[in-house]
């Protein structure tokens, strides 16, 4: 469906109805180097507007509006698309436009849609052109999330990774420790990698370790670079011979524990079991050799 339009117009600012804000996530620095452009080049883009009840309703060009009054300008070029609101909204999601929607852009928008206009999934999906389970994922996505933590995704304080990876299987877990580990990242943020291995020991953490790791994960992660910084530096300093050292009692400590899940199975085995096997038993038969060729020649000649 092409919607009708009419040419873009400068239009002022204040007149932009911005009620799909809440659903845009921020981004400092897009919004800076879309300003420098648009102080640059001009505005190249138009936004898109829609006619409403409480007025022209901004559908598209959220950032540019925000780069457009970092730079105090007074209007902004829009296009005015002849579509009801949700049309408008449902075709924004399935058109290719300057940025592409974060999914959790799209669930938030879609659930205003869902919210404010009485749609069901099926009706979502039938007039964007999707699927009903691409609809199902999208909202669920949302509805798994506190508004704490939307809040933070929506100030950039924590990634989309993280909030779908991390933050919202702990808060289905524990509401209270999701909400504090927001808090936590709102002032001391973590990297995408940072917060992946701090959750990994989450997990295998007994109760009171828990509450450390919730009141102050920077400070844990700090502690754990400086273990391996040290680890890396005594190995450093052992050469070769000591690293092989480490490397096969962690190996050792492994298969002990390994043997201990594998004693108790039957033949036949899972088919994804039986391949990791397979895969171990090979590079086993190379470190065989290996292990016969320091250690059994050696024997031999003393």
């Amino acid at each position: 469906m092409v919607a009708p339009m009419d040419s873009a117009q400068d239009i002022e600012l204040g007149e932009l109805q911005l009620r799909f804000a809440s659903a845009r996530l921020s981004d400092t620095g897009a919004v800076e180097r879309l300003a420098r452009s648009i102080d640059q080049c001009g505005q190249l883009i138009a936004c898109i507007a829609v006619p409403a009840d409480e007025g022209l309703v901004l559908i598209d060009g959220y950032r540019r509006v925000a780069a457009l009054r970092r730079l105090g300008r007074d209007t902004a070029s829009v296009e005015r698309w002849s579509l009801s609101l949700p049309e408008a909204v449902l075709k924004l999601l399935t058109s290719a436009r300057s940025r592409a929607f974060a999914a959790i852009e799209e669930a938030l928008m879609l659930r205003e849609l869902a919210s404010s206009f009485a749609l069901s999934q099926r009706e979502l999906a039938r007039r964007s052109g999707r699927d009903v389970s691409w609809v199902q994922r999208r909202l669920q996505l949302v509805s798994a999330l506190p508004e704490p933590l939307l809040e933070a995704l929506r100030a950039g304080c924590v990634s989309c990774w993280a909030a779908s990876r991390i933050l919202a299987p702990l808060a289905r877990a524990n509401a209270e420790h999701a909400n504090k580990l927001v808090g936590a990242l709102q002032s001391t943020p973590l990297s995408t990698r940072e917060l992946k291995g701090w959750f990994e020991h989450y997990q295998g953490a007994q109760r009171t370790l828990r509450e450390r790791l919730i009141e102050h994960p920077r400070l844990f992660i700090d502690a754990l670079s400086a273990r391996h910084q040290q680890h890396d530096a005594e190995q450093l300093g052992a050469g070769p011979e000591g690293a092989a050292l480490a490397q096969l009692r962690a190996l050792d400590a492994r298969l002990r524990h390994a043997r201990k899940h594998l004693a108790p199975l039957t033949a036949p085995i899972p088919a994804p079991l039986a391949s990791a096997c397979l895969a171990l038993r090979t590079q086993w038969q190379a470190l065989h050799t290996e292990i016969t060729r320091l250690v059994d020649d050696d024997a031999q000649r003393n």
